[in-house]
């Protein structure tokens, strides 16, 4: 978990580019050994802490935790910002003892500093010298290679990714960070290789399983020289990683330990990409079936439009021929209708014509009468 702190006086620098440092750490355990009186009835942590927080002040815990509460026991975990008082602070907790509300009998406390979970020179020397499937001769197989576990990514990542969603730390950058104890050989980061998490276990580097994966990663540095490793080894040695952000100061517990499982190995290597390449021929492989598979989607999908187009088409010739013979059928109408209207009128004109030459007959023949009767 990453922490805010305020002293970073005694820092080391590892990194400047990327504001990266190195502090001591003061972690210290604090047992209360309960007595068969207290046993049983209920005591308040939180009370033993602040007890705690009184009879170390002016100091301060940056962090105070219960590690293991048992019937007869209850176990803490602290930590100091200042290594230096370390001592001092343990002098003021060890032995003393602490009343509680509620119980006659005091408790002692017991402070001691924390056991430092760091493998030393005789761990690996013992380790590569015991081990029946390593040879020390080649790279991988001997100490050379260190693992690193919580290293917050965004500390690890170019600059200008810091605050890009889903950002991987650099290889080159973890790289250049190791090179100032030694040449180095070659480094890994797990997670920058997106077909790694498909590897077993013992191939993939993934030895540290954690919730906060998108925030934290592991890495290798595997050095040249046996000298490089000893260095690294030495310079992280009880420190914790820290990082200045302008008036900001950041620092985190780190995990570091030797590989233990040739994991730089030239054959580890081999096997590894032997299996990311065929990892990627299975993807790529996917990736052709997939397409052909869209393809011959689109293909079907172009046919029934065409399907479609085609019977909208004929649909539309349809209609249109319907249209016209609906048109046609009208026009006929019309001139049906025009015909018939010219028609009567000639047929009325003829009635007219008809009458008037029946009325001149009429005349002519009145005219005659009366001219015969004038005679």
């Amino acid at each position: 978990m990453i922490q805010t702190i305020q002293d970073v006086s005694d820092c080391v620098a590892l990194y400047l580019p990327h504001s990266l440092y190195l502090k001591p750490s003061a972690k210290f355990n604090v047992s209360v050994a309960l007595p068969n009186a207290i046993t049983g009835k209920s005591i308040s942590n939180y009370e033993v802490m602040e007890k705690m927080r009184q009879m170390i002040l002016p100091d301060k815990f940056s962090v105070l935790k219960v590690s293991k509460s048992t019937v007869g026991q209850i176990r803490f975990e602290g930590e100091l910002e200042d290594r230096s008082k370390l001592r001092h602070v343990l002098g003021r907790l060890d032995g003393r003892p602490i009343r509680l509300a509620g119980f006659s009998e005091s408790v002692k406390l017991r402070a001691s500093e924390a056991k430092e979970d760091f493998p030393t020179r005789h761990d690996w020397d013992s380790f590569f010298r015991d081990a029946k499937n390593m040879d020390e001769m080649k790279a991988g197989e001997r100490p050379d290679t260190i693992h690193f576990a919580n290293l917050p990514i965004k500390w690890f990542c170019p600059r200008h990714q810091e605050n890009e969603d889903n950002a991987k730390p650099s290889e080159s950058i973890f790289k250049r960070i190791f090179e100032k104890f030694g040449d180095v050989r070659c480094v890994d980061i797990p997670i920058c290789d997106p077909y790694r998490a498909q590897m077993k276990a013992h191939m993939s580097g993934m030895q540290k399983f954690s919730f906060d994966q998108e925030m934290y990663f592991e890495g290798y540095v595997q050095f040249t020289e046996y000298v490089g490793f000893v260095k690294a080894m030495d310079e992280f040695r009880g420190m914790k990683l820290v990082r200045k952000e302008g008036d900001k100061n950041l620092a985190v517990s780190i995990a570091v330990e030797f590989d233990r499982t040739k994991h730089l190995s030239d054959s580890t290597i081999k096997k590894r990409k032997i299996v990311r390449d065929r990892l990627i021929a299975t993807d790529r492989e996917k990736e052709e079936l997939e397409k052909k598979r869209l393809a011959e989607e689109e293909a079907k999908k172009d046919r029934e439009r065409k399907r479609q187009e085609d019977l909208r088409k004929a649909d539309e010739l349809k209609r249109m021929q319907r249209e016209q013979r609906r048109k046609e059928k009208h026009l006929q109408k019309l001139r049906q209708k025009e015909t018939d209207e010219i028609s009567l009128k000639i047929l009325a004109e003829e009635r007219k014509l008809m009458e008037t030459q029946r009325k001149l007959e009429s005349i002519r023949l009145l005219d005659a009468l009366f001219e015969r009767i004038k005679v």
